[in-house]
């Protein structure tokens, strides 16, 4: 068992790096979407999925701009069995886009202008998500995480992933509106 947590944490930690990886290419092309930016991403097929089966593609590919806090695919393996496909299914369509939606704000906030804005107010900082909900930033151990309502707790892994209409940044956890 323990050999088996080791395994997945290396695993974890090459991912990451292929994040950063992924990010540096997508950040010389600015003319690509939050969306875009996400499906070239091997690490976010399934919010990839879930923004196609929100109906929520056309939305985020439009002017915006954007601030996208996108969970790569180990994030959503980390919610309790069964939670991605029941979010799937096109009945939950409104569940899904208010989970979704709970990880955009309106506006485009690069990782220096977050961390800043965390600093002017004291340490913690609430954010307006799109889905109407509060996310909040604050800075521990020298990186950025987000708490959201109901006490999860996400931890932003790769930043400043540019696109025409926003910026993406990217966390370890899906962030749960109330």
């Amino acid at each position: 068992m323990q050999e088996h947590k080791q395994i997945e944490m290396k695993l974890k930690s090459i991912a990451l790096s292929l994040i950063a990886l992924i990010g540096l290419s997508f950040a010389s092309n600015a003319q690509t979407t939050v969306v875009d930016v996400a499906v070239g991403s091997p690490d976010h097929t399934t919010l990839v999925a879930a923004v196609k089966a929100a109906g929520l593609v056309g939305t985020l590919q439009s002017a915006g701009p954007f601030t996208v806090f996108a969970p790569v695919n180990a994030a959503f393996a980390k919610l309790p069995a069964g939670t991605v496909d029941y979010l799937l299914k096109p009945e939950n369509k409104a569940t899904l886009t208010k989970v979704l939606t709970y990880h955009v704000i309106a506006g485009t906030f690069d990782a220096a202008t977050v961390v800043k804005a965390i600093a002017d107010a004291k340490g913690s900082l609430a954010l307006k998500t799109v889905s109407g909900g509060t996310i909040t930033a604050s800075v521990k151990n020298g990186k950025v995480v987000l708490t959201d309502e109901k006490g999860g707790v996400a931890t932003v892994v790769a930043t400043d992933l540019k696109a025409g209409n926003g910026i993406v940044h990217v966390i370890d956890t899906v962030v749960l509106p109330k």
